[in-house]
């Protein structure tokens, strides 16, 4: 993978695929894998969907900027809210980290990691928020038990299966073992400060003095069990 692959700079490594109705952009390596995921899902009784799968560079600039400005929510660890207007840019950035990630730091950046549920499970007239307690005690704890007892089977593993100071749970967030540990092995903080050289990120100097903290906390940080 190039530079520009891992950090959401290029797409040269993806594949659109269908998924039900819309179009996602795939690593090629994962497609197989997360198709044959699907279908054991099917089997059991779930309409596996993405909620989210790739993201470039810049989407993920924009939802990083405007949680910087407190025009999108910010969240504590218990998924409260927080004034991002009130917290000093340290606090902040490290407030955003537990449910956002750096732009060009990002697993979402490589086609190997989805944000998944069960369609079928999910109320009428209800949205996703992509909140613990959904996948914990709500409408999605059925599939979310289910996922995290079948899909070592496809080569997938919950990075965020457990609170380790960095990323909070995320027990709808899969990632392919394989391919996704090929992509992290190849990061640095170097590779992420270069993507960041000439682009508007919102706290830019707080980030810079602050990356190999954030480096070592929130994206080498991860789950390794079960893959």
């Amino acid at each position: 993978m190039t530079p520009e692959q891992l950090t959401g700079k290029s797409e040269q490594h993806l594949q659109a695929f269908l998924v039900d109705s819309k179009t996602f952009l795939i690593h090629q390596a994962v497609a197989q894998d997360f198709f044959a995921l699907k279908q054991a899902a099917h089997q059991a009784g779930f309409h596996l969907q993405i909620a989210s799968g790739f993201r470039d560079f810049h989407k993920q600039l924009a939802i990083w900027n405007l949680k910087f400005a407190g025009e999108r929510p910010l969240l504590d660890s218990q998924s409260r809210p927080l004034n991002a207007l009130h917290l000093p840019e340290r606090e902040k950035v490290l407030a955003i980290l537990r449910w956002s990630a750096l732009p060009g730091a990002s697993r979402h950046h490589w086609g190997t990691d989805f944000d998944v549920y069960d369609k079928n499970a999910l109320p009428a007239n209800e949205s996703l928020h992509l909140e613990p307690w959904e996948y914990q005690t709500g409408h999605q704890a059925q599939f979310s038990t289910w996922l995290a007892q079948n899909l070592s089977q496809f080569g997938f593993f919950l990075p965020y299966q457990r609170d380790r100071g960095g990323v909070s749970i995320e027990p709808w967030h899969i990632s392919h073992h394989h391919v996704a540990t090929q992509c992290l092995d190849q990061m640095s903080p170097e590779i992420i400060f270069q993507a960041l050289a000439d682009e508007p990120l919102a706290g830019k100097d707080t980030v810079h003095k602050m990356l190999y903290t954030i480096y070592t906390q929130f994206v080498i940080n991860i789950e390794q069990s079960g893959a």
